[in-house]
């Protein structure tokens, strides 16, 4: 009998080998066979829609429950594993047979790649700068204490002592804290911008990028033991090799492109093709592809690169490449498996075990920390949410080799437990709301000898002056103090969520701060100058990232939260060199509009025609009277500002020569308008009271003038105003002039412009003067009533005098009414 060559293996003969279909696609479709699932790219496509259309059917599902998609996502995945759907053997073979992994598997761990890179694009590593020390502390806890119980629980289910490792990718899964998913429940709860949201939000954030080097050090451990710190040190160097070199590169390039070019389609591919080449070195030192993804994307160093990069492929990554990614691991987990070896009771056991490590590692935090133990509870549950991160880590002790089916898909299921349990926390820990009455809502019934609030918005620096400007002619005093809150207002793009950032102005910013810090770094400047040079103030800078479609929410929910009398927002268009007014941006009047119609407090559209730069503060005033609830508002606000200061004020009231003057109830539902409930001889009288209150106590001022001028149209109100040029006036106070018709005013209301600032405010802004000024537009708050509609402030103050007390005019200029030729030579008092 002769031997065997020498080339065969013995050994192997007797082995299953599996062979795989080679078939990319078909050239000639149904007619070369029956199944036309055969083919990969096929049979992928279809895999690709099924996984889909199941992924989103759970996001509607379990939208009712106020559940994140994340628990969608995973739980259609294991619906199309081996744990439900996989049981039927034809519905296996036809979507799911074994050779598709050839090519499913490959494309999930491409989508985590790109999700890795998306993630590094969007993460505030200088967050963690900002992070207090009570967070940190929270933080600290939640990863040791975690890690330290879920790697001991993981010796329970240890059989084979070749997968001792599993223990290290048992801890750390529960380290993480999903800071992505925690803050769309936050959100949702509307406890986002609370004291424990803040938190629990920035504890998450440190919990968050923690897991990437618990990541990175599980594919190095588990690799080859020989290797292992030239794996670790390698990936070290890469990481420093991009923070010290290649970010600097990526920054001189962008410095080298003209402002406003806006990026090209060869810069973003050439990012991604950069992306990639990092997720080879890494694989290359011995850790993941992702790794090297996210630490490229932390590294991006400009903004609105980030931005232009996360819009155009974020859409893409989470909704066709990641179903791919959650299918592969519902496929690796076998939940019937769990209790192969165990009992149900020891598996419960263990899951209500892992879902308590970061409420007990949060209770243990209070003894080093200064938190309260129901705040302490609060934020432990809270930190139960879990994100893909924590999925990205036990898939890869499973393909490791370290984490056995049974393992893997316990702590899976524990995951969903901990993430679905955190909404119920977050409704059951809900803090109180602050129930405190918050009354003065209006400048009028502000108190002088009262704390003043304000909240000023800047979209940008360009609006600093001009509030400054205003701030400073409002009137402020050790007897008459004042807070102003100044909100920087940021879009943010993509999906993450708001985040508002109280910043210190004694504290030092960073030392290569971005664009957006260097613009904060500016307006704390600015505030802390005015501060320190006014009597009686007490300034706040903020700075609000948010979507434009949520920006009005975000702003009227901060002047709530400081019991503001007075909100300002600058006007969507700045002056130009030569005069005109330029549109910045479309999508800030949409936000000025909704601040308007659902502001809690009255509110002042800012409008600079030129005048911020050219004085420290107004010193000229005029207030353009016809009547109503917001003309009220106007000079309540222009009140303020001449009681001790070198400011002269003219108040011009225009009353109609037939006497004539109609309150119109609107009843419009449009976003931009409030619905107001008005009534003709009431709102007349209120007016002449508060005139007369305002002539009275300034009747003895030499820097008020008060003037009556009867007018017979719209025409003579055009001219008039117009004739105002002349005397130099650097502020208008108007106001808006809802629900008002007038014979004055009512051409004009057909043909304005910024329906948003009334009709003589729109005349103001729109219309050529020769001199420079601003324009304030005043709209008083309105109280909403159950039916849904409003009455304007104080209006119900006034019911019992409408009995005893006839209607009429009250004269308020010495000299009566004046004609417009008269009202033309006017002088001030002095």
């Amino acid at each position: 009998m002769g031997s065997l060559p020498m080339s065969v293996d013995i050994e192997k003969l007797n082995s299953t080998i599996l062979c795989y279909s080679e078939t990319i696609y078909r050239f000639n479709g149904l007619w070369e066979g029956p199944d036309p699932l055969i083919p990969f790219v096929s049979l992928f496509l279809v895999q690709l829609t099924f996984s889909m259309a199941v992924i989103h059917f759970l996001v509607f599902l379990l939208k009712p429950f106020n559940q994140p998609p994340f628990i969608a996502e995973v739980l259609g995945g294991i619906l199309l594993g081996p744990s439900a759907l996989g049981r039927i053997t034809s519905y296996r073979k036809l979507m799911f047979p074994s050779y598709s992994f050839k090519l499913l598997e490959p494309m999930a761990h491409l989508s985590i790649v790109y999700y890795a890179f998306l993630v590094g694009l969007k993460m505030d590593v200088k967050g963690i700068l900002r992070t207090g020390p009570k967070a940190m502390k929270l933080a600290l806890a939640g990863i040791f204490i975690p890690f330290t119980l879920g790697a001991g629980l993981y010796f329970i289910f240890l059989i084979e002592r070749e997968k001792l490792a599993g223990c290290f990718f048992w801890g750390s899964t529960l380290t993480v804290t999903g800071f992505s998913v925690l803050s769309k429940i936050l959100e949702n709860q509307q406890i986002l911008h609370t004291e424990v949201g803040k938190t629990a939000m920035a504890s998450a954030l440190i919990s968050d990028i923690s897991s990437w080097g618990f990541l990175a050090l599980g594919f190095a451990l588990t690799s080859s033991k020989r290797n292992i710190q030239w794996s670790v040190l390698s990936t070290i160097a890469f990481i420093l090799l991009c923070v010290y070199y290649i970010r600097p590169g990526l920054n001189w390039i962008i410095r080298k492109t003209p402002e406003g070019q806006g990026y090209s389609e060869f810069y973003i591919c050439s990012i991604v093709s950069g992306m990639a080449l990092s997720g080879v070195i890494t694989d290359v030192c011995g850790t993941h592809p992702m790794i090297g993804a996210f630490v490229f994307g932390l590294i991006i160093p400009n903004e609105v690169l980030e931005a232009t990069i996360v819009d155009k492929l974020e859409d893409f990554v989470l909704g066709i490449l990641m179903p791919v990614y959650f299918v592969v691991c519902g496929l690796r987990t076998n939940v019937d498996v769990i209790f192969s070896d165990f009992s149900i009771i020891l598996v419960v056991l263990v899951i209500i075990a892992v879902c308590s490590a970061k409420v007990v590692s949060a209770i243990i935090a209070t003894a080093f920390a200064d938190i309260p133990m129901d705040e302490a509870i609060t934020v432990g549950f809270l930190s139960n949410a879990k994100s893909i991160m924590a999925l990205i880590i036990l898939e890869a002790g499973q393909i490791q080799g370290v984490l056995t089916t049974q393992t893997y898909s316990l702590m899976v299921v524990a995951m969903m437990v901990m993430t679905i349990l955190v909404t119920p926390a977050a409704v059951r820990f809900q803090p109180a709301q602050n129930i405190s009455p918050y009354k003065r809502r209006t400048i009028q019934k502000a108190k002088s000898d009262d704390e003043f609030r304000v909240l000023a918005c800047l979209y940008n620096t360009r609006n600093v002056p001009t509030i400054i400007h205003l701030l400073r002619t409002t009137n402020s005093s050790q007897r008459s103090p004042m807070s102003v809150f100044a909100i920087q207002l940021v879009e943010l793009v993509g999906r993450a969520s708001t985040m508002i950032v109280v910043h210190n102005s004694r504290k030092a910013g960073p030392r290569n701060p971005s664009h957006i810090e260097a613009q904060a770094d500016q307006i704390i400047t600015h505030f802390d100058n005015y501060e320190l040079r006014s009597e009686g103030v007490v300034t706040q800078v903020l700075t609000a990232r948010c979507p434009y479609t949520t920006m009005d929410e975000d702003i009227c929910r901060v002047a709530g939260d400081k019991r503001t009398n007075f909100l300002i927002i600058p006007f969507h268009k700045l002056q130009t060199i030569d005069g005109e007014m330029e549109d910045i941006d479309p999508s800030i009047r949409s936000v000025n509009e909704g601040v308007l119609a659902n502001a809690p407090c009255s509110v002042g559209i800012l409008v600079d025609r030129g005048m911020a730069e050219s004085r420290d503060h107004a010193q000229n005033i005029a207030v353009l009277f016809f009547g109503g609830p917001d003309d009220r508002e106007a000079l309540a606000y222009a009140w303020r500002m001449v009681d001790g200061t070198d400011s002269f004020l003219t108040v011009v009231r225009f009353i109609s020569s037939t006497d004539e003057m109609q309150m119109d109830t609107l009843e419009s539902t449009d976003r931009n308008h409030v619905s107001l409930e008005i009534d003709d001889e009431r709102e007349k009288l209120l007016d002449d009271d508060y005139l007369n209150k305002f002539k009275m106590a300034t009747e003895n001022s030499r820097a008020v003038s008060i003037y009556e001028l009867v007018l017979n149209d719209e025409e003579e109100t055009t001219k008039a105003i117009k004739s105002m040029d002349e005397h130099n006036h650097d502020l208008y106070i108007v106001g808006r002039g809802r629900g008002m018709a007038s014979p004055l005013t009512s051409g004009l209301a057909d043909w304005c412009d910024c329906p948003e600032l009334g009709p003589i405010g729109d005349l103001l802004v729109t219309s050529e003067f020769e001199s420079k000024f601003l324009v304030l537009i005043v709209q008083q708050y309105s109280n909403t009533k159950r039916d849904g509609s409003v009455r304007s402030s104080n209006s119900t103050n006034y019911v019992e005098e409408l009995t005893r007390r006839p209607s009429g005019s009250v004269t308020v200029s010495e000299g009566g009414f004046n004609s417009l030729d008269s009202f033309r030579r006017w002088e001030h008092d002095t």
